[in-house]
């Protein structure tokens, strides 16, 4: 088995350069082997000079204009070589087990299945412990019913090629995974959990200075749910992008209508911080993050639609 594996990174370089080195400590059966693809999606940070300096043999890396996760994953696709694909986000730190735990549930799945209709999905630990981020315990609140994300996914490169691979359209923020998910899903893929090929997902702690970004960033979410939506105009889809009338009711009584806000809300945060509180200050601003996201849905959804660039 040849892993192909494809991270697309934008101004990352400090937990890149972790989430790489993880990598090159992989403990592989000698029967397989592995590549690492970066995209740099335009970073203005030093990313590509560090890339640039790197002599490691089994690393490649190509930049280029800022352009989205989407068309940032299918230009790894294009560079890659292995039969195999994983994907990770460039802010992931996995253990020296991840490549072959993933090698190990494909091949059980095959063996299982009695062919490769199936894809694995690995575990994904949040921290928040930039020094060492593979102390963090598993917690319930890691638990993801995704079926298929490319934080931490394992697929056979044919499947990929398929469907078309991600749509290029999912420029901003959001569901450009979930899409593919669901075209994959409607090639009868089965999902295979590999709770032993785990990644640690480091975040920042939360901070005010963060809102702004995190307001924008639910913004996009809201309109990259409507095409999402457009494309596929289920009530599973309009379930997961939270369009419905029950999620703005929701959203909006929490918040009333929107007044329990950054700015109305700020007190309290800024409270919370400076007890060292800051992932209960984060749980609090999800509360008007979501209502971020609706709102954005529902206005996008009502603006006239554009000619859009045709993709699977």
């Amino acid at each position: 088995m040849f892993f192909s594996v494809i991270i697309p990174t934008y101004n990352r370089l400090p937990i890149l350069q972790k989430c790489l080195h993880a990598l090159s400590q992989q403990h592989l059966a000698a029967t397989h082997t592995y590549e690492i693809v970066v995209v740099d999606d335009g970073s203005t940070d030093d990313t590509v000079a560090w890339l640039a300096s790197q002599s490691l043999p089994y690393l490649s890396y190509i930049g280029s204009a800022h352009q989205g996760a989407a068309a940032a994953r299918n230009l790894g696709l294009q560079m890659a070589q292995g039969d195999t694909v994983v994907f990770i986000d460039s802010d992931l730190v996995v253990t020296e087990q991840f490549l072959q735990a993933h090698a190990q549930a494909l091949q059980q799945g095959r063996l299982k299945f009695g062919h490769d209709r199936l894809f694995t999905y690995g575990r994904v630990i949040q921290t928040y412990d930039f020094q060492n981020p593979t102390a963090t315990p598993y917690k319930l609140s890691d638990y993801s019913a995704a079926y298929f994300a490319t934080g931490n996914v394992a697929i056979s490169r044919h499947w990929l090629d398929t469907v078309g691979g991600f749509d290029p359209n999912f420029r901003d923020y959001g569901w450009e995974d979930l899409e593919l998910g669901l075209r994959l899903q409607k090639l009868s893929l089965i999902l295979i959990k590999a709770p032993q090929a785990v990644g640690y997902h480091w975040h920042p702690p939360f901070s005010l200075e963060q809102l702004p970004h995190l307001i924008a960033q639910e913004q996009q979410r809201g309109r990259m749910g409507v095409q999402f939506y457009r494309k596929h105009p289920t009530t599973q889809v309009k379930l997961m992008i939270q369009m419905t009338p029950w999620h703005r009711l929701l959203w909006g009584l929490l918040t009333i209508n929107g007044r329990l806000n950054e700015q109305t809300l700020l007190p309290p945060l800024r409270f919370l911080i400076q007890c060292d509180r800051p992932q209960l200050a984060l749980g609090i601003a999800r509360i008007f993050l979501n209502w971020y996201q609706v709102q954005s849905a529902y206005a996008a959804y009502n603006q006239p639609m554009q000619k859009k660039t045709l993709h699977p």
